[in-house]
């Protein structure tokens, strides 16, 4: 009887498992289906247009070898956990009121 039931497990096992990876590959193929239509639509709209003053990569997002791009998107000198500036800091403060009066 435990020989049983010691082999239903098993098969039960195998079973849950070749199940579980058929379907992340089948979501991971409609993933890459639908990644490969929309850069086909933007690269043509992106030959159009004048190329930006910021070097970028191919999906558009700043490339960050280069200096310009990592001043642009440098965070505050401090912040905390949750990435909110730390206003216990003087740079954040004087950024917070430079905010302020622009808006």
């Amino acid at each position: 009887m435990k020989k049983i039931l010691l082999a239903m497990l098993v098969f039960v096992g195998v079973a849950s498992v070749t199940v579980a990876q058929t379907k992340k590959d089948d979501d991971k193929a409609k993933k890459e289906k639908t990644a490969t239509k929309a850069p086909a639509a933007s690269k043509s709209a992106t030959t159009a247009k004048a190329a930006p003053a910021t070097h970028t990569k191919a999906d558009g997002t700043p490339d960050m070898r280069y200096k310009e791009n990592k001043e642009k998107a440098a965070p505050p000198a401090h912040t905390k956990k949750d990435g909110t500036p730390d206003m216990r800091y003087k740079e954040n403060k004087e950024n917070k009121d430079k905010a302020k009066k622009k808006g």
